[in-house]
C-alpha cells in the first residue's frame, strides 16, 4: 500500500462549494495524482471541543454550519460513509503517545471538511472521519497531535488538516477590493519557513512572522497546518498550491501537500 502524503487545505468561505476557482482546480488536479487514499482523517476549526473527540458514525450528515449564504449552498450534500474501525484505530495510536480521544457517534462533516473534499473527491466515495480541535492548544500540541497519527499514512489514509492561511473575518466585506498587503506577506514567510524546514519558526509563528495578529486574530484556522505537517513527519518536504488565489481581498485559498514522493 502507498504511503499517503498529508494535505492542508485552506477551506475559505462556504462559498467555495460552489465557486471553486484556481484553489478548487488544484486540489481536484491533486486528487488525480495522488494515490486514492482508504480514507480520509480531516480536522477542521469548526469543531472545536474542550477534548478531543473522532467521528464514528457509519453515515455522517452534512452540516450547514453557516447562515446568510446563497440557497444552493443549502442544497449540497456530501454522503460519503464514515469509518468507525479507523477511528477506533486513530484513538489507540493517540493513546500509545499520551493523547486521550472520545469517539462522537453523531458527529457529522461540517463545511471545513466537506467543502474541500468536494473538490477532490466529488463523488463522495471516499470514507471519511473528522478529527475535533480542542481549544486552548499551542501550536506545538497540534503538531504533536499530528505526529501520533502518522502511521495512518502507511495504511492508506489521507491526514487533511482543513483551515485558512490568512483568517480575519473582521476585514471582511463581502467583495474583493485588492488584495491587503499583509496577507501575501504573510503567506509568503509561511511558504519560505515551510521551504526550508524550520519548524521551530512555524510553531512560534505568532511571534516571528510578520503580521501574524492580523492575520490570524485568533488562530484556530492555522492549527490545521501544524496538524498536518506534524502528521508528514520531519523532515516534511512541502509543495505548495493555489498560491495566487486570495477571496475577498483576506481569505488567503494557499494549500500544502507534505511528504508526497
Amino acid at each position: 500500500m502507498s504511503t499517503m502524503p498529508t494535505l492542508f487545505v485552506s477551506h475559505g468561505a462556504p462559498t467555495f462549494a460552489l465557486e471553486p476557482g484556481e484553489a478548487g482546480r488544484e486540489l481536484a488536479a491533486l486528487a488525480r495524482t495522488i494515490p486514492t487514499p482508504r480514507a480520509i482523517l480531516i480536522a477542521s476549526p469548526h469543531w472545536m471541543t474542550p477534548a478531543l473527540k473522532l467521528s464514528t458514525g457509519r453515515q455522517p450528515e452534512t452540516i450547514h454550519d453557516f447562515g446568510g449564504f446563497p440557497a444552493p449552498l443549502y442544497d449540497l450534500r456530501y454522503p460519503a460513509p464514515g469509518d468507525p474501525d479507523l477511528a477506533a484505530r486513530a484513538i489507540g495510536l493517540l493513546a500509545a503517545t499520551g493523547i486521550d480521544a472520545q469517539p462522537d457517534g453523531t458527529r457529522g462533516l461540517d463545511h471545513g471538511a466537506w467543502v474541500p473534499l468536494r473538490h477532490m473527491y466529488p463523488d463522495a466515495g471516499v470514507p471519511v472521519v473528522q478529527i475535533s480541535m480542542p481549544g486552548r492548544r499551542p501550536a506545538s500540541w497540534f503538531h504533536a497531535l499530528g505526529r501520533g497519527l502518522s502511521p495512518l499514512r502507511e495504511e492508506g489514509v489521507l491526514i487533511v488538516g482543513s483551515g485558512s492561511l490568512t483568517h480575519n473575518l473582521y476585514e471582511f466585506t463581502g467583495t474583493a477590493t485588492g488584495t491587503a498587503p499583509y496577507v501575501n506577506a504573510f503567506a509568503e514567510w509561511v511558504a519560505d519557513t515551510l521551504a526550508v524546514g524550520d519548524v521551530d519558526a512555524l510553531l512560534d509563528y505568532r511571534r516571528r512572522a510578520p503580521h501574524a495578529e492580523r492575520a490570524h486574530p485568533t488562530d484556530e484556522h492555522l492549527m490545521p497546518l501544524m496538524f498536518a505537517h506534524g502528521a508528514a513527519g520531519m523532515p516534511a518536504g512541502a509543495r505548495r498550491l493555489a498560491a495566487a488565489d486570495v477571496r475577498y481581498g483576506m481569505l488567503a485559498m494557499d494549500a500544502y501537500v507534505f511528504g508526497a514522493s
